[in-house]
């Protein structure tokens, strides 16, 4: 049996324990925001971003508090400081920022100490308010003033010393107004005594991405159906005389599916059947053959050096390529004969393939990651984005990270960034919430969402305010696909060129970065009946479109992409602010910037089979207006003007005519009355 003896009520603490409480910081740091899981992982901003950082700052007693943020680049041994002011002071908080100019790692923490001259000046204004003589306290004052001169040098050295000669020939009036001269304030201000300052006990990050990594739009290119000749696949050359009409369109990125050679074993034929005849292609995602693994090009494509020029001709443009990097490979890869111990092996000696029960993918088979090969596995997979970054890519779509360690990512999205902090990575993860999340902390840029299966409005105002105004928003950056080569969803099945236009411009303006799948703007949406799937997929077979198909709507396309070019609060992703329509089936939301030199407002009607009538309600107080005030109002899809004086507005949206309104807010009084819209 063990005693427990312990000390009774009132007696003394250890000696050692007391010694420790004595030397306790008496200021307290709090809240330090933001910071992700307690400064576990990274907060993400792009190039140019002001980081806004805030914390809860007090000590006992009635003293005023001074505070700073101390930040420097990851790869830098010098703290520079950016000074903190307490924006509530009956809650303790402080704020600040700090501008982020390079795409690099920053850290930063924060430093508080007592400023011991404030506080004298504060109970010196309100003793001598009081009447009282103050003749002590000014040559307190003046004792806080010579301990300051010690540290300042320069201008404020001399400054200070002087007053001290000029302090003591004074009578009490004068040398009251020489110790709180605004000169004297902020040259202590410059040199406080910050020999107790506190500093908060971790020091946290925040990775700069550049400006791409919050805002571009997508255009995801089936490589094999940009040709005109049915039944053979297209080549990079023919991708490459595609491009100047996409970037017609306003697309910024050229995602490719896998370019690499494609299996023969087990390949799939035509919507996903067992059995491929010698002309078909198979799937993109069953990489790997006799012509080489993920770091070679598919001959029917060309080769590697006909993808970099592919890649010249991409930038000639204007525009990036991203690549689909997808971790599995067909049954003849070469890595299964080169390293066998990399996969898993049933009882009776086949290769397992991928499963997602009750889907099979018999032409796909999944690395192992666990096991005493794993370092050889994990350098493997980094040597082959590293040569891809070599080949000109900056931006990869990664397939299925979810079902890969999220170690793994952690490891290799840091290396790969020590060689190049442009890469940007996006996470096809359609799973759980949490395990989309923890992709986006440990490193990938981007992620896809649940958006795709986001159809009506209070569902949409759900998920777009937790992903602009909670935690995650530090982390983890949409971008918004309304259908992708796996996910016809009913929507667009059943609701036509009508459907397509909505899902459209709410992924194009909701979000900053979004994608669109090649053929959408054809409003192509044949499924598999009763499946989310397309009809004939381009994922088993040659297509050959008609990019200029009658009901196509490449011109809303283009238009709208033009308006996110031109309207910097499209840029953003926090700023998404939802607002009244009275129709459940009007979602009415505006993005500003800051200053509000830019306000735009979006009406869009949920329904792409019927009319809705909704009357909107603007923000007034927001946009920087009274009740009553006169606004200029563009409708920028069709340019219409309008000047409204109420925050009350009416709309009908005709789903075959007008799904969608998009509104920017100008000044009044620069609106020509001689125009023939008035």
């Amino acid at each position: 049996m063990t005693t427990v003896i312990s000390k009774a009520p009132g007696s003394s603490a250890a000696p050692a324990e007391l010694a420790a409480d004595l030397v306790s910081q008496s200021i307290v740091i709090q809240n330090v925001q933001p910071q992700i899981d307690n400064g576990r992982w990274p907060v993400k901003r792009e190039v140019g971003d002001d980081l806004e950082i805030t914390a809860e700052i007090f000590r006992d007693g009635h003293v005023v508090l001074s505070a700073v943020i101390l930040w420097r680049r990851a790869d830098e041994a010098t703290w520079r400081q950016s000074p903190m002011t307490q924006i509530n002071p009956g809650l303790d908080l402080w704020a600040g920022s700090i501008r982020l100019t390079a795409n690099t790692t920053y850290v930063y923490t924060i430093e508080a100490w007592t400023d011991h001259y404030e506080t004298w000046s504060g109970e010196l204004d309100k003793k001598v308010a009081d009447g009282q003589t103050v003749t002590l306290e000014l040559i307190e004052g003046r004792a806080l003033i010579e301990a300051a001169a010690t540290r300042a040098d320069g201008d404020d050295g001399d400054l200070l010393t002087a007053l001290l000669a000029s302090f003591d020939r004074a009578d009490d009036l004068r040398r009251h107004r020489l110790l709180q001269a605004e000169d004297v304030k902020a040259a202590m201000g410059r040199w406080p005594d910050r020999s107790q300052a506190v500093r908060y006990d971790r020091e946290l990050r925040v990775f700069v991405d550049r400006i791409e990594a919050r805002y571009a739009a997508w255009y995801e290119m089936f490589h094999r159906s940009q040709g005109t000749v049915p039944g053979k696949g297209a080549t990079f050359a023919d991708c490459e005389e595609r491009l100047p009409e996409i970037r017609a369109m306003g697309f910024d990125v050229i995602y490719l599916v896998p370019i690499h050679p494609i299996g023969r074993l087990h390949r799939k034929g035509p919507n996903n059947s067992l059995t491929a005849g010698p002309n078909d292609p198979g799937s993109p995602y069953a990489i790997g053959s006799a012509d080489g693994g993920h770091k070679a090009v598919n001959p029917e494509l060309g080769t590697l050096a006909d993808f970099r020029r592919f890649v010249r001709a991409c930038h000639a443009q204007g525009m990036e390529v991203a690549l689909d990097f997808a971790i599995q490979c067909a049954p003849d890869h070469p890595w299964i004969k080169e390293h066998p111990e990399w996969f898993i092996f049933r009882p009776d000696g086949t290769i397992k393939y991928a499963e997602n029960p009750p889907k099979k993918y018999q032409d796909i088979v999944n690395v192992n990651f666990y096991g005493p090969h794993q370092e050889a596995l994990w350098q493997e997979l980094l040597s082959t984005f590293l040569f891809w970054i070599e080949q000109g890519v900056k931006i990869f779509r990664v397939d299925n990270p979810h079902t890969k360690p999220v170690p793994f990512w952690e490891w290799l999205i840091r290396e790969v960034h020590k060689v190049d902090p442009e890469v940007i990575f996006l996470a096809e993860a359609f799973t759980r919430p949490r395990v989309m999340q923890m992709l986006a902390k440990v490193g990938f840029t981007q992620s896809y969402t649940y958006f795709t299966w986001r159809n009506f409005k209070g569902e949409i105002i759900d998920y777009l305010t937790e992903l602009t105004t909670s935690p995650v928003k530090d982390y983890m950056r949409p971008n918004f696909f309304p259908s992708t080569p796996d996910i016809n969803p009913p929507f667009l099945q059943t609701g036509g060129r009508p459907a397509h236009m909505i899902r459209f411009a709410l992924a194009a303006t909701l979000s900053s970065v979004y994608g669109m799948y090649n053929s959408y703007e054809l409003c192509e949406a044949t499924p598999v009946p009763g499946k989310e799937e397309f009809l004939n997929s381009e994922k088993y077979d040659y297509k050959v479109w008609d990019w200029d198909r009658p009901g196509n709507i490449k011109d809303f396309v283009t238009r709208i992409n033009a308006i996110r070019h031109a309207n910097p609060a499209l840029h953003e992703l926090d700023n998404l602010r939802f607002y009244p329509a009275d129709d459940d089936n009007i979602l009415f939301y505006g993005k500003m910037t800051k200053d509000r030199s830019n306000m735009v407002f979006v009406v869009v009607n949920l329904d792409p089979f019927d009319p809705h009538v909704a009357e909107l309600e603007f923000p007034l107080e927001a946009m920087g207006l009274k009740q009553g005030d006169t606004f200029q109002v563009e409708e920028l899809l069709t340019g219409r003007k309008h000047l409204w004086h109420a925050a009350k507005q009416g709309v009908k949206l005709e789903p075959a005519v007008n799904p969608v309104e998009i509104y920017r807010i100008g000044s009044w009084e620069k609106v020509d009355f001689r125009s023939p819209c008035f």
